[in-house]
């Protein structure tokens, strides 16, 4: 499985759900990720913590990640602007 794993595939804890962070390093010995998790910073995950890998989406076990892990999954967003709202116009049009 982890054999399917780029560099940059996008990081989620669950399948369909937001994406978390991104695949920075890939290591072999001990098997294990470094993955970039957005308002935390990089942390190591062993290959035994991945459930999943598809489409350019790795999906972790929550179960299986170190405490310190599991609570930045929880403080992604924290410092999304709530007041930010997406533009409505498509690309090429004019505003």
């Amino acid at each position: 499985m982890h054999e399917s794993i780029q560099l940059g595939d996008m990081v989620f804890v669950s399948d369909g759900g937001e994406g978390i962070g991104s695949v920075r390093e890939i290591r072999p010995q001990p098997p294990e990720l470094v993955i970039y998790i957005e308002n935390a910073g990089d942390f190591e995950v062993p290959m035994s913590a991945v459930r999943g890998v598809h489409s350019g989406k790795v999906v972790l076990n929550c179960e299986r990640l170190e405490p310190r892990l599991r609570e930045a999954t929880r403080h992604v967003r924290d410092a999304a602007d709530p007041s930010y709202q997406a533009p409505t116009g498509g690309a090429g049009e004019e505003e």
